[in-house]
């Protein structure tokens, strides 16, 4: 850092310098310009895009800078881009394009972690996308940014150009997470290339693909992992809650498994169990039902749990979702074992059964309920063709899985 950019209040103005943008940050987009025109790009953006922080250099103030929360910068962009490319989940540069790719040359790691980087030229007639097109989100930004100024969106993306399955984005809507991103480039080739591609799925949102709109023709929804097998496509995706059995596994040689948020654990526990112990209830339970941990979408209990520390560590740990019902909601759930002496300690005939289907919706449970130690779990799918919000689209309608009964482990 060369210590000549600063921060500073002076004459109405605030100035930003690389030594303190650690604590400048207040949205998720820097918007930096360096010329006239662009100046008057950013500070529009600025007042449009939800969360944009402007930054332009000092040579162009106005004088109204602190009262809009703009940052000036002195000396070289080249000194301030660094910091910006590692505080901010998107840059916005009204700089010329040859200029911005030497610039964060240097600054790149991976599409995983390296933020959106969006160009627009200086006449605000074409926005383009530079950097992390679909992880980073600079596609959609390029889109919302070309919306707000009339301009013209610029994507090179081919799934995006070829109006194809974007494999590294299927399902992220809906929290989809990937088992493994080994095969991400070469089923994204298949899928671009137009080669046959497969998508089985067994569980987790069916609208996945835009309602009206005809899947390509070389992409086709299978209804079973041992079908697709069988029709031995070029790549697949598979979307599953399930860990594969040893014969289905050959399916991943170029495919992608993607994890749907399904499962709803309820959970019931003595006061003061411990983190540990509860998270390995989990695992072993999730294990011999042979379901993944990342398919897990929430904790379900009785609200006397909320504040259970051990609870909150695991569920807190995991990103899950903590939902705590009433005794009087718990009883409304129909159980198969309702409990005298669970009712005289908590008013609920029942906590981990009641509360995964409460949550989950589901008529069967996939476990009943399991006493291990001090924590008592269920465990319930949550069936989103059922539910009339997440109707299947075009192509889905031969999906097709057969309701298991529920276990006692």
């Amino acid at each position: 850092m060369t210590g000549r950019l600063r921060t500073d209040i002076e004459r109405g103005r605030r100035k930003v310098g690389d030594v303190s943008i650690n604590n400048e940050r207040n949205g998720v987009y820097a918007v930096v310009a360096i010329t006239k025109h662009g100046v008057e790009i950013a500070r529009r953006l600025g007042g449009a895009l939800v969360g944009a922080d402007v930054y332009y250099t000092e040579k162009f103030a106005r004088g109204d800078e602190a009262e809009h929360g703009i940052r000036l910068f002195s000396g070289n962009v080249k000194t301030l881009l660094p910091e910006l490319f590692a505080r901010y989940d998107g840059l916005i540069c009204i700089i010329s394009l040859g200029a911005v790719v030497r610039m964060i040359a240097p600054l790149l790691k991976d599409k995983k972690t390296d933020p959106a980087v969006v160009v627009i030229d200086d006449k605000g007639e074409h926005v383009i996308s530079v950097l992390s097109g679909h992880l980073g989100g600079a596609n959609e930004l390029t889109r919302r940014v070309a919306a707000i100024l009339g301009a013209r969106p610029v994507i090179t993306t081919a799934s995006d150009v070829q109006q194809t399955i974007a494999v590294d984005l299927f399902g992220r809507e809906f929290g989809w997470e990937w088992e493994s991103d080994d095969n991400l480039t070469p089923v994204s080739a298949a899928v671009v290339n137009e080669e046959p591609v497969a998508i089985v799925q067994e569980s987790g949102e069916p609208n996945w693909w835009p309602a009206g709109r005809p899947l390509p023709k070389n992409i086709t929804v299978y209804g079973s992992i041992a079908e697709t097998l069988s029709a031995r496509p070029t790549a697949a995706l598979v979307v599953t809650h399930r860990l594969l059995a040893p014969e289905e596994e050959a399916i991943l040689q170029n495919g992608v498994l993607y994890r749907p948020k399904v499962i709803a654990l309820g959970i019931g526990c003595n006061r003061g169990t411990s983190a540990d112990e509860i998270e390995a209830v989990i695992r072993e339970t999730l294990n011999e039902l042979r379901f993944s941990l990342k398919s897990v979408k929430a904790v379900c209990t009785i609200d006397l749990k909320k504040d259970e520390q051990g609870l909150l560590e695991v569920v807190n740990k995991y990103r899950w979702k903590l939902v705590a019902y009433t005794p009087e909601e718990l009883n409304t759930v129909p159980i198969e074992a309702p409990s005298e002496t669970v009712f005289r300690y908590t008013g609920a005939y029942g906590v981990s059964e009641p509360a995964a289907k409460l949550y989950s919706g589901a008529d069967r449970m996939a476990l009943v309920k399991k006493k291990s130690g001090n924590v008592t779990i269920s465990v319930a799918l949550i069936d989103h063709r059922r539910r009339k919000e997440s109707e299947p689209c075009d192509g889905l309608s031969s999906l097709r899985q057969e309701a298991e009964p529920a276990k006692r482990l």
